[in-house]
């Protein structure tokens, strides 16, 4: 039950932030919360991380990506029926992956795209663009390598 909860917040506040950016700024349009280091600017990406596969013919991006959430959604469900009772951790890792995942996924079946707005930079150096759901992806593979890595995989937290 835990996971469900964890999933469904990320997704709403995945869902809502973006919402909140597309109805309050103009694609491309840029405010700056901490000048020459981060700004919220409205950004779509047609790709993968990076602007991956960006070029590709839309269909075929379109189909890939929303084939490959799935089967990652597939994966995790696995993962989960396997590591939930290994650690909580694991649980929270996979939490924020699979809510990550469908954030985007939503995004991808509802608009062809990836809204996306944290803008980090230094000076000119800009990190590419992303969103909630990407930084959720993010903390759950860094919880469940840390997992890997330095902890014993039947240790309860």
């Amino acid at each position: 039950m835990r996971c469900v909860i964890l999933i469904v917040l990320v997704i709403v506040l995945d869902q809502l932030s973006k919402l909140w950016i597309v109805g309050n700024f103009s694609l491309y349009e840029s405010l700056p919360l901490i000048p020459g280091c981060f700004s919220f600017t409205y950004l779509t990406n047609t790709g993968a991380a990076f602007g991956r596969l960006a070029g590709e013919p839309a269909l075929w991006r379109q189909i890939f990506f929303v084939g490959v959430g799935l089967v990652a959604l597939v994966v995790i469900c696995f993962m989960y029926r396997r590591l939930r009772n290994d650690s909580t951790w694991y649980e929270v890792a996979l939490a924020f992956i699979a809510g990550g995942a469908i954030g985007n996924l939503i995004d991808r079946l509802r608009l062809g795209s990836v809204v996306d707005f944290l803008d980090v930079y230094v000076g000119t150096h800009h990190w590419p663009a992303f969103n909630v759901a990407d930084s959720a992806i993010t903390v759950g593979v860094a919880i469940f390598l840390v997992m890997n890595i330095f902890f014993d995989e039947k240790q309860e937290s």
